[in-house]
């Protein structure tokens, strides 16, 4: 355990968090838990802030996960600022009812040996032992362009939730599909820590321009970062479309024309978007619905290439009560 430059404890091993873990079981302590891959983000720290609120105690994981990206994917870049996220998390605090600000307890930063004691090949047809797939809810929306993505966040989640043994999870919206997958798999896996009414989604934290809060917004140069908030637009766009009775051809089009529209704005300033998908899916299973009965919840998701960066966003349209929470 070590305490870097804050007051938090810090535990890289899975013995040494299990005592702490051990110590809060045995005080009758609730465990708030949130996972993150760092390089924080006013959003990760909205859902720590929600944990602090409703837990005795919160527990944050870093750790950046190589199972769940491909070999063609950012493993080597993504940021990794474990200092900075520290100092963070040391400010954030909500006040209890004494006037004292609760922050966080502890932080999980575990090696990749840790976690894969026999190691990880990120190709998944080289992976040795034991993963988790949730059949059936992993190819769609994101699915289609990361087949592999869900295996790899399904498998380091069940370990971590294995770990932690939270009481209450949170999870954010924009990783929509990820999160409703997770509360699936702990249903599915009957889990304990956390019960699958226990896994919490929170809205997105968005910047003032809309642009969904991300790690990988640091990627984006100054030039293309004004362009990023162009999928929400769309979003947006075909959300009024859907909430005006219009059926999913026409919510797509809508969406995807104000994403040509801003393709030539960007173009005169030497900025490539790209779109890769835009999609209305069941909350449930994830299929493209067709029909708009205006009842029922659905998630218009897509995501957007901005220059070399792939940036992902949601929004949920009818009822969220049973999803949002």
């Amino acid at each position: 355990m070590t305490t870097g430059s804050t007051s938090i404890p810090v535990f890289h091993t899975i013995s040494s968090f299990r005592r702490w873990r051990e110590e809060a079981r045995q005080a009758g302590l609730s465990v708030g838990y949130v996972a993150t891959m760092g390089a924080f983000h006013e959003g990760h720290l909205s859902l720590v802030e929600h944990s602090l609120r409703d837990n005795d105690r919160t527990v944050v994981s870093i750790f950046v996960n190589p199972a769940q990206f491909a070999p063609h994917e950012d493993l080597e870049s993504y940021p990794r600022t474990l200092p900075a996220d520290l100092v963070k998390l040391s400010k954030t605090g909500v006040s209890t009812g004494d006037s004292v600000s609760k922050v966080t307890s502890a932080v999980f930063a575990p090696t990749v040996t840790e976690m894969y004691p026999n190691g990880i090949e990120r190709s998944t047809d080289q992976q040795k032992g034991t993963f988790v797939e949730v059949k059936g809810y992993s190819h769609q929306m994101e699915g289609s362009s990361r087949p592999h993505f869900f295996r790899g966040v399904a498998t380091v989640v069940t370990k971590l939730f294995n770990v932690i043994e939270p009481t209450r999870a949170y999870f954010g919206q924009k990783d929509i599909q990820q999160a409703l997958l997770l509360r699936r798999m702990c249903a599915d896996l009957l889990l304990s820590h956390p019960t699958p009414q226990n896994v919490h989604i929170i809205p997105t934290a968005r910047a003032p321009s809309g642009l969904a809060l991300s790690s990988r917004n640091s990627y984006l140069s100054d030039r293309e970062l004004p362009f990023a908030v162009t999928l929400y637009e769309a979003l947006v766009e075909g959300g009024k479309a859907w909430e005006s009775g219009l059926s999913h051809d026409d919510v797509v089009d809508r969406a995807k024309e104000l994403v040509e529209r801003k393709q030539e704005q960007a173009e005169a300033a030497q900025v490539e978007l790209r779109l890769d998908y835009v999609e209305v899916s069941d909350s449930e299973t994830f299929e493209v619905v067709a029909g708009n009965d205006g009842k029922n919840p659905v998630i218009l998701s897509g995501a957007l290439w901005v220059g070399k960066t792939r940036l992902i966003d949601n929004i949920m349209l009818g009822d969220t009560s049973g999803t949002l929470c």
